[in-house]
Parts: structure tokens; C-alpha cells; sequence
């Protein structure tokens, strides 16, 4: 078990240099102050008079913290003894984090679980199963499609319950774009985005950024197009000339001018909402026309945005978009293993997935709600963007997508890893494209093939 966790805090390690969300789904905020020693000591949940403290751990904005610690004060004064307390980190920290207090048998009551880690933690002994709970009705499942519980499920078990549904997608800044006469269209492929690319450039000078040094989650999506699972049983799905499109898009934008220059990201936050080129910058040479994300973030990002920006939102492009689209959880809520009070645990993740009050604060800012109930209800109480987002999630994509890839496997987080630097040496200059898709393709299948 040890050396497990040991490996599951070398990996959150690697995924510390990502700032995306897997899945990427992911975003940023105020750091959670404190060491690893004061995170253990907090996750202590029993104290005297049968009075519990629970501790819940996840990443995000700070819209998501001010909005999911509120919801988490309301459900301690409706249950009095019990204290919750918050802990929330940008994307990198929260990995380091929680692997650290995971080695140290002191992982929060509560946690935000991203798609690509479940497997790894469940196979570390570190999530609950959920399902008893679910069968004595302690957590009610029963307006979640069977769809959105499997996607939380393991071997049978199910340990993590969505915590809203997403996309994959563009954003973009859609004052500008209307100013100059420029149309966006859904299901954009790669050569229809590229001629947008070269319009704006043309037309105002703004720049692209396609997902620098956070593309992990785009290869996915870019490849699926190809038919090209990405990931294969110890080795990369696809052939090195599979690869070389990706590149050449990057190299294309560079060799034409249009492709945001990488420096700009050298004293930024990459991840960052609140940074993010989108909103973020003094004018066309440090600021992009578009940003890869996904559709849950699209509040966050246009609260962070400049007065009088209003942020437009459509699909990533590849080369047959309708084929590469999916949706998924933007992320999930899980039992931690070392809590001690797991049923009230357990009773909080139906509060926060359940209640009605709950999800009046919530307001659906990690996706759409996965009850069905509930998604209905926030609907109309819901800001024009967050409607926005309804409308993208259920007009745009669901008629049009098709399942999501298997979680990732071990070594993902390498080969992201990778990925980044190749896309650094390309975006410098020191890669053409087919050198690029060849030290990619070989260093990721010398990754997976050692785990």
C-alpha cells in the first residue's frame, strides 16, 4: 500500500506542471494557506459532545469557493454539531495536496475527483464506495441517469457521483468578433478554424491560443476525430502520422503570424481564469480571440472578462468535430477512505447533489446538474450565461456526440507532460511539425510502455 501511494504521489506530482482541467477538464483560485501538517490535523473529524468536523477539498474559481462554501454553511446550520470546513486549491496544488495527505492517511471527508485520477485512487483504497448508500437510499440516485453513474463507477463500485455535466469548449470573444463581421460557427473543423484564425489577425491583430502548454485534453478530442483512441494498452493509440495534423496547425500559426507568441505565458498563471489571454492582457499582442476550455467555465471566464466582452462559446475544432464531441463530468464529489464519519459524509454529497436550497447557491457552476430534478428546477433562476451553458450542453452537444474515451491510465499524466514540452519546442521554433509528432509519439510509448 505504501509504495502505492507512493507511485499515486509521484504521478499528482507530474500532473502538478498541468494547469488544466482533465478532462479537463479545470481552473484556478486563492491557495488554500497552510502546511500538509495543518491539512492532516484539520481532517480529524470526531470530537466531543458527538459534535463532527468535516473537511472538503476541491479546486476551482474563486466564484466556485465563495459559491460551494456557503452551500456547505448552510447545510451545518441545518445540522447542528456538524462544521465543514473548506479547502480549496488551484488545479496543481490540489493534486500535490491531496496525494500528500493521502501518503499521510489523512485525505479530506470529502473530495472533488476529476475522471482521469478515479481509477488510480480507487485502486490505491483511497475513495468509498458509495454504493450502500445508494441501496439504503442514504444517497438518492434516483433522478441520475444510469449513464452519469457509470461514469463514476469502478469495478462494480460506484465512487464518485457527478458533480455537474460539460463539454469540451471554445470560448471566445464575441464583441470583437461581431465588430469586425466575423462568424463563428458550431462544429468548426480544423481548416474552418484556421481561416477564422487568419481572419482575425487580419482584422484586428488578436492573436490564437490553442490550449499552450494545457493541450493534453484537446489531443484527445483532435484525435477521436481520426478514429484514434489516445491511449492503447501500454502504448499510444494510432501511428506517428496520425500525430502530425495536431502539429501542423501549431506550426501553420506560427509560420503565418497568428499563433499568440509563448512568451506572452512567461509570467502568467497558465490555467489561470483570471489570467487567461481571453480576458486577460494590455492588447491584440498579448491577448488571444479564443481560449480551450470547457462549457461549465464559461461564468467564471466571463466575470473575469473586461466590461462590455461578452464571451461567446462553441465547439472545439478538428477535423470531424461531431465525431470527436463528448459529454462528460466536469468533475465529481467522493468519500474519502480515512474519513470517520462516513455516513455524514456521505449525507453531504446528497445534500450538495439533491437539495434544492443547495443548488439555488450552486446555481449548476461546475455543469449541468446530474439530477434531473434539480437541472430542471435551477433552469430559469439560472444568469442569462449559465442558460447559455444549458443551451450549449443540451442543443449543441448531446444530439451530436458520441461516449467519452476510458478513464486515463497510468503514465497520462507523463505523457501530458510531454506533450507540453514537445508543444514548447515547436511554438519556439526548435520542432518542425513532423519532428514534433515523431519525439511525441516515441517518448509517450516509452512512458507507457514501463507502467
Amino acid at each position: 500500500m505504501k509504495k502505492r501511494i507512493a507511485l499515486l504521489l509521484a504521478a499528482a506530482m507530474a500532473a502538478a506542471s498541468l494547469a488544466g482541467c482533465k478532462g479537463g477538464t479545470t481552473t484556478t483560485a486563492d491557495t488554500t494557506a497552510g502546511s500538509a501538517a495543518e491539512d492532516t490535523a484539520a481532517a480529524d473529524t470526531g470530537s466531543a459532545g458527538g459534535d463532527s468536523k468535516l473537511t472538503m477539498s476541491w479546486w476551482g474559481n474563486q466564484v466556485r469557493n465563495e459559491k460551494t462554501q456557503a452551500a456547505l454553511d448552510l447545510y451545518a446550520e441545518q445540522n447542528p454539531g456538524i462544521t465543514i470546513e473548506g479547502q480549496f486549491s488551484e488545479w496543481s496544488d490540489y493534486w500535490n495536496k491531496l496525494a500528500t495527505s493521502a501518503a499521510g492517511q489523512a485525505i479530506p471527508d470529502l473530495v472533488q475527483m476529476d475522471y482521469s485520477f478515479i481509477d488510480q485512487y480507487v485502486k490505491n483504497g483511497l475513495l468509498v464506495d458509495l454504493k450502500p448508500y445508494m441501496e439504503d437510499g442514504t444517497l438518492d440516485v434516483s433522478n441520475i441517469s444510469e449513464n452519469t453513474i457509470a461514469s463514476g463507477t469502478v469495478n462494480g463500485g460506484v465512487y464518485a457521483i457527478c458533480a455537474g455535466i460539460n463539454a469540451p469548449s471554445l470560448l471566445y470573444n464575441k464583441t470583437l468578433l461581431e465588430e469586425n463581421g466575423i462568424q463563428i460557427k458550431d462544429y468548426m473543423t480544423t481548416d474552418e478554424f484556421m481561416d477564422v484564425c487568419r481572419q482575425v489577425y487580419e482584422k484586428t491583430g488578436y492573436k490564437t491560443n490553442i490550449a499552450y502548454y494545457n493541450a493534453g485534453a484537446y489531443l484527445d478530442y483532435f484525435m477521436r476525430s481520426y478514429d484514434v483512441v489516445l491511449y492503447g494498452d501500454k502504448k499510444m493509440g494510432g501511428t506517428v502520422n496520425d500525430y502530425l495534423p495536431f502539429f501542423q496547425m501549431y506550426e501553420t500559426g506560427i509560420k503565418e503570424g497568428w499563433f499568440i507568441d509563448p512568451g506572452v505565458f512567461a509570467e502568467l498563471s497558465i490555467g489561470s481564469v483570471e489570467q487567461e489571454p481571453l480576458v486577460y492582457g494590455s492588447g491584440p499582442e498579448t491577448m488571444s480571440w479564443c481560449a480551450f476550455y470547457n462549457s461549465n467555465q464559461l461564468t467564471a471566464i466571463q466575470k473575469a472578462a473586461p466590461e462590455g466582452m461578452e464571451i461567446g462559446i462553441t465547439t472545439w475544432p478538428s477535423a470531424d468535430p461531431k465525431k470527436s464531441g463528448y459529454l462528460k463530468s466536469s468533475m465529481f464529489f467522493s468519500v474519502g477512505a480515512h474519513t470517520k464519519n462516513p455516513e455524514e459524509a456521505v449525507k453531504v454529497l446528497n445534500f450538495l447533489t439533491n437539495s434544492s436550497e443547495a443548488n439555488n447557491i450552486l446555481l449548476g457552476e461546475r455543469g449541468v446538474p446530474a439530477s434531473s430534478v434539480i437541472a430542471g428546477e435551477l433552469a430559469p433562476k439560472m444568469s442569462d450565461v449559465d442558460q447559455e451553458v444549458i443551451r450549449y450542453v443540451n442543443e449543441v452537444v448531446t444530439p451530436n456526440c458520441s461516449p467519452i474515451n476510458p478513464p486515463q491510465p497510468d503514465g497520462a499524466s507523463e505523457v501530458s507532460n510531454l506533450l507540453n514540452q514537445v508543444q514548447e519546442q515547436l511554438c519556439y521554433g526548435a520542432y518542425d511539425a513532423a519532428t514534433a509528432a515523431e519525439e511525441f509519439f516515441n517518448g509517450a510509448n516509452n512512458i507507457m510502455n514501463k507502467k
